[in-house]
């Protein structure tokens, strides 16, 4: 495997969500070649287990497990190991503003907003795999990297894709962004059906390997609407010119389109080990262990225009993209509810993006001063979406 840190110093690193998939996704690059890494801390939220393990591998300076009712399950899982062990969210913070090279930023929801906040202001490197950072509070998010010298590195393999595409020094020359989305296990599925969906249906995404909440994201398609917002912040490309394409297949992740017609794709077999190792190996590339693509045996690449009706979380999400403010920030509280809900039974597939649509008319936009003020305005969208889902018990 290639040096990730040509200076062959050990690059420092810091995974906030390390026991979720992207987290052991990155651990296990890091696996390949530890002695180009050294892990300065780990973070989880609540699996005391996997992070013990990870420890005990990795031996990072610190480890923090994000509910304090874990911390003396951690404590004894680390004991004399010599790894200093934290609990609580202000924990995660401090964890998150530890001196390091680089930072994966895999902790999902709005949680990781604060945790992310910290690295960037402190100037580190971070590869961000949480959509919410920038949905929630991206302009705030994005001045920071801007005031603070950091540098921000997107995971998602769609914005990945972009990244590795996109001409920076000519962006003028950009005519569209093409976001593909895979459509999820119920891209063919008639609308009417929907309502009967189980948890268990929802979570079997047909190419991608994730968490429960990301998948039911997936499936709704409120994933690639929080991928619109995202790739807003992220690229200087007006939102009218960032569009959603359903590529069921998931080889090609994403497309800039340039003023002379030419198109430039990112191709690769749908593994997260590809856009990690890229962050993690920026700016040079590291090998990874994922799947080559055989193009003789590809056979064909599909494209059709993502279904409206299907997915309303699409008009939603590009709704609030154009009301601006607060506006994502109250869809992103209401869909991790309804999730929430949905995948413990409480509330139907097709009432997650009911609570949205309901709670978004109940919190109308305005500006947003602050970190501070998010937070806040998060709690109080989650407080009116769980009304909403009452209503509907």
């Amino acid at each position: 495997m290639k040096d990730s840190n040509p200076s062959h110093a050990p690059k420092a690193v810091t995974i906030l969500g390390s026991t979720g998939s992207v987290g052991a996704n990155t651990l296990d690059l890091i696996g390949r070649d530890p002695d180009a890494y050294t892990v300065v801390a780990l973070t989880a939220n609540e699996n005391v287990a996997a992070l013990a393990d990870q420890c005990r591998r990795f031996r990072p300076q610190m480890a923090v497990i994000a509910n304090p009712e874990r911390y003396g399950d951690l404590v004894a899982a680390l004991d004399g190991t010599g790894i200093e062990v934290r609990a609580g969210a202000d924990a995660v913070i401090e964890a998150a503003s530890l001196p390091a090279d680089w930072l994966m930023g895999a902790i999902v929801g709005a949680a990781g907003l604060k945790p992310t906040m910290a690295a960037v202001e402190r100037g580190t490197t971070v590869a961000l795999a949480n959509k919410e950072c920038l949905v929630c509070a991206g302009e705030l998010v994005t001045a920071a990297v801007e005031r603070c010298g950091s540098i921000l590195l997107p995971v998602d393999s769609e914005h990945n894709a972009i990244f590795q595409v996109f001409d920076f020094d000519k962006a003028d020359d950009v005519s569209r962004i093409l976001l593909t989305a895979s459509g999820g296990p119920f891209r063919t599925r008639a609308r009417d059906s929907l309502a009967q969906v189980t948890p268990e249906e929802a979570v079997a995404h047909p190419n991608w390997s994730m968490g429960a909440k990301i998948s039911v994201d997936s499936a709704t398609m409120m994933n690639k609407g929080l991928e619109l917002i995202e790739a807003y912040h992220l690229f200087p490309v007006p939102e009218e010119r960032i569009e959603i394409v359903v590529h069921p297949q998931s080889i090609i992740h994403s497309m800039v389109e340039y003023a002379d017609g030419s198109v430039l794709a990112q191709l690769g077999s749908p593994d997260m080990r590809t856009p990690i190792g890229y962050t993690l190996g920026w700016p040079e590339r590291i090998a990874t262990p994922s799947p080559r693509l055989d193009f003789a045996t590809l056979a064909r690449l599909d494209f059709e225009a993502p279904d409206p009706d299907r997915f309303p979380a699409l008009t939603l999400t590009r709704d609030a993209l154009r009301a601006g403010g607060s506006a994502p920030a109250v869809m992103n509280a209401a869909n991790e509810v309804a999730v929430k809900h949905f995948l413990n039974r409480t509330l139907s597939f097709l009432g997650i993006t009911d609570v949205v649509a309901e709670t978004l008319a109940a919190m109308p936009a305005r500006p947003l001063a602050d970190l501070d003020d998010v937070i806040a305005l998060d709690a109080e969208a989650r407080r009116r979406a769980e009304e909403a889902v009452m209503r509907r018990a």
